[in-house]
């Protein structure tokens, strides 16, 4: 909780109302690796912070996905988004090789639509790691990380994954906001 307290000013670890799904890639070739990588809930090497590095799905090469944590449960993928977003990573080393891997991509779409209609996430709130920065939910009072992002998934890769999930399901359409209704990120 105190994870969520110093980021997000929020004093619960519980993910209410997710309103994004962020999509990564582990940059290891296995799930058994990305698995060792979130399973320990050590602290991060950076800021010596729990919980440790998780998300809440991994897909693996075969298109089996793997559920790592209840998704009712904050996880650490997406500085800025951890307080509203679901991670779903995808075992591979580049947006491309998961692109093009259909078994995994064809399971990635159904999860991510399955998300989308439990979830009511427009798919214009389904981003890639690369895009967090760009979210109208990226919130981060940790001044020092306000503009840390990483590679994965960056926006052309992105519109191809959107294309392939189509618009998102009817009634999807909430706005930027409508999640800080008794919260306390709002930008810091």
């Amino acid at each position: 909780m105190a994870y969520a307290e110093r980021h997000y000013g929020i004093h619960s670890f519980m993910l209410v109302g997710p309103h994004v799904v962020v999509e990564h890639f582990t940059g290891s070739d296995t799930y058994s690796s990305a698995h060792n990588t979130f399973a320990p809930d050590v602290p991060d090497s950076e800021l010596a912070e729990l919980p440790g590095l998780c998300a809440q799905f991994i897909i693996d090469r075969s298109g089996r996905i793997f559920q790592q944590t209840p998704v009712r449960f904050m996880c650490r993928h997406t500085v800025g988004l951890n307080w509203t977003a679901i991670g779903v990573e995808h075992v591979g080393t580049s947006d491309a090789e998961v692109l093009a891997d259909h078994r995994q991509i064809a399971a990635s779409i159904a999860l991510t639509r399955w998300l989308q209609t439990v979830y009511r996430i427009p798919t214009a709130n389904v981003i890639g790691h690369n895009e967090s920065l760009s979210s109208p939910y990226h919130c981060e009072h940790v001044a020092a990380l306000r503009g840390q992002t990483h590679d994965d998934f960056n926006h052309r890769d992105m519109r191809t994954y959107r294309g392939l999930l189509g618009p998102g399901p009817a009634g999807s359409q909430r706005g930027p906001g409508a999640n800080l209704r008794g919260r306390s990120c709002a930008g810091g």
